[in-house]
């Protein structure tokens, strides 16, 4: 064993010396945190609230300024178009009627005796015995007598006209969504009419008025399908989809949104008028196809950061680039594309390579690779140990200390 013991003590000493060397040409590299490529689907979608409203939504109001004497529906009633709804009180009215028949009789009585005395003067004025201005002044006195019962009849018109409107009918089928007013209450009708009722014409279809923004509203196409969710039922997902994406910007705060309108069936009327919906519209959607997490589109490391700043700063000052994020389709040279170029990091031993990738939708979490990776590939998503930083760096100046030798 004696033989033997300079050895061992040789040898040890060695396995320290490759140590301390290991230790120090790798205590100062970085470490990578890395995603493995898989397979899986991936759903692009554009997220936006909304208010469920009725399709057909009338506002029931009156013409004519009065009391409400009678109700005859309240809230949640069923109606059918023609049918009472309210009563104002129409004694003034009919007081009206009364007054503008009284007129007309009198117009009427005016027109009778105008007429008579035009045939008597025409007949003097045949026999010589009256003058050409006797028959004048009595044609014009019979045709003032006829418009005075044309502006009688007119008046009388309107008269019964308003006492009509003293009953208020339903217009559509329906049911009642809103009332606000109630008996003996004072309807004035002198600027706009006022709202009595609001009548739904079907509540098992509804509709979605959405606000979508204008970053997204390029995807967004009539026919697309449609998930939502509403405060009532938070477990629940409802369906629907979209039939129209208004041309009318919405503009709150520099911020500008456009109304997209989204059908809703409600068979079991689960769904009420004015919820709040969160909406996500499905833009795109794919099944089983290579993602990487969207981390590693982001990632770049220390020594290709200024390196990467100089070349995206002259791709971009010419143009909109090569790729887009997120993949939103683009057109080039009038064909439309929906892939866009970009640069990820696969580890190759412990170092990052950089790998051109095509990509296609992504969901914010995941994004679809088209071409250049494989499944089971290791992509970097993070640096989580930087670079030691050598002793013989200086210090720095405005740390507000002083280095001595």
């Amino acid at each position: 064993m004696k033989r033997f013991f300079p050895w061992l003590i040789l040898i040890a000493g060695l396995l320290v010396v490759a140590f301390v060397v290991r230790h120090l040409r790798t205590g100062g590299a970085a470490t990578y945190q890395s995603a493995t490529v898989t397979r899986g689907p991936i759903t692009q979608a554009v997220t936006a609230t909304g208010t469920l409203n009725p399709v057909v939504n009338v506002q029931v109001g009156s013409q004519v300024s009065g009391n409400i004497s009678k109700l005859f529906v309240d809230f949640n009633s069923q109606v059918k178009a023609g049918q009472v709804v309210a009563q104002i009180d129409p004694a003034l009215f009919q007081a009206t009627v009364t007054q503008a028949e009284g007129d007309l009789a009198n117009a009427q009585a005016a027109l009778e005796l105008a007429r008579i005395n035009a045939k008597r003067t025409q007949d003097l004025f045949a026999r010589k015995t009256s003058a050409q201005a006797d028959v004048d002044q009595a044609t014009a006195t019979l045709h003032q007598a006829e418009a005075s019962v044309k502006i009688k009849q007119g008046a009388l018109d309107k008269a019964k006209a308003d006492l009509d409107h003293c009953t208020i009918t339903s217009p559509i089928d329906g049911v009642v969504i809103s009332r606000s007013v109630d008996v003996g209450q004072t309807v004035a009708a002198s600027l706009q009419a006022p709202v009595i009722f609001q009548i739904a014409n079907d509540l098992t279809k509804m509709q979605i008025d959405s606000n979508v923004a204008e970053a997204d509203v390029g995807v967004v196409k009539v026919g697309q399908d449609v998930d939502f969710t509403v405060d009532a039922f938070p477990t629940q997902t409802f369906h629907g989809k979209v039939v129209q994406v208004r041309n009318a910007p919405i503009t709150v705060q520099n911020v500008v949104t456009y109304d997209t309108v989204i059908g809703v069936s409600n068979p079991e009327l689960k769904l009420k008028p004015g919820m709040t919906a969160n909406v996500s519209i499905i833009a795109a959607r794919k099944d089983n196809v290579l993602q990487i997490k969207n981390a590693a589109l982001r990632f770049r490391p220390a020594e290709a950061a200024g390196t990467e700043t100089g070349s995206r700063s002259q791709s971009w000052s010419g143009g909109r680039g090569s790729g887009q994020r997120g993949g939103a389709s683009a057109k080039a040279g009038g064909h439309e594309r929906t892939t866009s170029e970009r640069t990820i990091y696969v580890l190759s031993g412990n170092q990052p390579k950089p790998v051109q990738i095509k990509t296609g939708i992504s969901d914010g979490v995941v994004t679809e690779v088209v071409e250049g990776l494989k499944e089971g590939d290791s992509v970097v998503t993070a640096e989580i140990a930087a670079k030691a930083q050598p002793a013989s760096t200086p210090a720095n100046p405005f740390s507000g200390g002083r280095r001595f030798p």
